[in-house]
């Protein structure tokens, strides 16, 4: 497997980076991220001009890009960047559901996603489902032609702000079952969906949703009734490394500005980046780094394989994200001291967010169980 990365994506991460350092800064983005919707749809649009949402989806759907390789690049420069954009909600999630169980008539939807015209939010996970992906009870049951659907949906990504949500629903078998789940695409605007949006620590937003007897067409239905769950699988893999690629570029603001701060910072007259204490403690996050990096290489690389392959990878990646994470953000502000804690220091955010991912899609121990029993199944 060839790990290089090819000319066009070594252009898409230098045009990213270019600009992320001349349009986003930190103040700005904070600005955006405490607005109505937590993001900037005339950024949205610049991003789309640029061809970044493009290069999610593949030739077939209308993009350039859609590897797992062109998801890692992109998102490192994103979370460089601290950006707040819906990449992972429209792009990613709500992309992908398009992709994989769309007819025709419901794939030309991702043509506006690409465009940065139209946003979609996938509302899958419940509030009592913690990360089990196959946990579901929003039921739908059949009405004539159409469905009518009850149920809640919880902490659904920039879902307060899309223009489409895609509801998963139970239409058979028991709560924990695989097979018996159907998405839908709906408009925000159906009748007797609730949203209830808010802020997240970390500055973006999410919302939870009601479903109240909320009819729905035949025409709204995603792919074959009951057969959804490869799918939301597959999202939420995809998901998983945009955010542990996310987490390395977040990680490397920290270590970057940590390390600027060692060699300026003074007691006694001396630089603390020559006490030998914190220069072991750096070259422990270093090394860290690495290690996580290494992983998400591999779940990139390994997305378009079968299905124990890749999770296992994945789930691999996302347990080094989150833990190493963790290490990055204690450890950049524990040797900052105080002035990490405050709101104009770009610390801080950059801290929270990569915390927060740990707990996106499924934590440390979430994917450490998951994936010893994905080894056990390959066994």
């Amino acid at each position: 497997m060839d790990f290089n990365h090819t000319e066009d994506r070594i252009m898409l991460k230098d045009m990213v980076a270019r600009f992320i350092a001349d349009n986003y800064g930190l103040e700005e983005r904070n600005k955006v991220a405490a607005s109505a919707e937590g993001f900037s749809r005339d950024v949205w649009g610049q991003f789309a001009e640029l061809g970044l949402i493009g290069a999610l989806f593949s030739e077939e759907d209308g993009g350039f890009g859609g590897a797992g390789f062109d998801i890692a690049i992109l998102f490192e420069e994103l979370g460089r960047g601290l950006v707040v954009e819906p990449f992972v909600a429209s792009g990613i999630l709500g992309g992908t559901m398009l992709s994989l169980l769309g007819n025709d008539s419901q794939k030309a939807l991702i043509a506006d996603i690409i465009a940065g015209t139209h946003t979609v939010a996938l509302a899958h996970g419940e509030p009592t489902s913690h990360y089990d992906l196959s946990h579901v009870e929003t039921s739908a049951v059949p009405d004539g032609e159409g469905w009518i659907v009850n149920g809640s949906k919880a902490v659904v990504l920039n879902g307060d702000s899309a223009d489409s949500l895609i509801v998963t629903v139970r239409v058979s078998g028991n709560t924990w079952d695989e097979d018996g789940l159907s998405a839908f695409l709906l408009p925000a605007t159906t009748e007797g969906l609730e949203i209830r949006g808010y802020p997240t620590i970390d500055g973006l937003h999410a919302c939870e949703v009601s479903l109240n007897n909320v009819r729905l067409g035949a025409e709204t239905l995603l792919g074959d009734s009951g057969k959804a769950y490869p799918a939301i699988e597959m999202a939420t893999a995809r998901a998983n490394v945009a955010l542990s690629s996310e987490a390395i570029g977040l990680m490397e603001v920290c270590r970057d500005m940590t390390i600027e701060y060692l060699q300026t910072r003074k007691q006694f007259g001396v630089a603390i980046g020559k006490f030998q204490a914190l220069q072991h403690r750096m070259a422990t996050v270093l090394t860290e780094i690495e290690q996580a990096r290494s992983s998400v290489i591999n779940a990139a690389g390994r997305l378009d394989l079968d299905r124990v392959e890749r999770e296992k990878a994945v789930s691999s990646a996302k347990v080094l994200a989150g833990r190493i994470g963790r290490l990055v953000a204690e450890e950049a502000i524990q040797m900052h001291g105080g002035i990490a804690m405050t709101w104009e220091y770009g610390l801080a955010h950059f801290a929270k967010r990569l915390v927060m991912i740990d707990h996106q899609f499924g934590d440390v121990d979430y994917h450490t169980a998951r994936y010893v029993s994905l080894s056990r199944q390959a066994a």
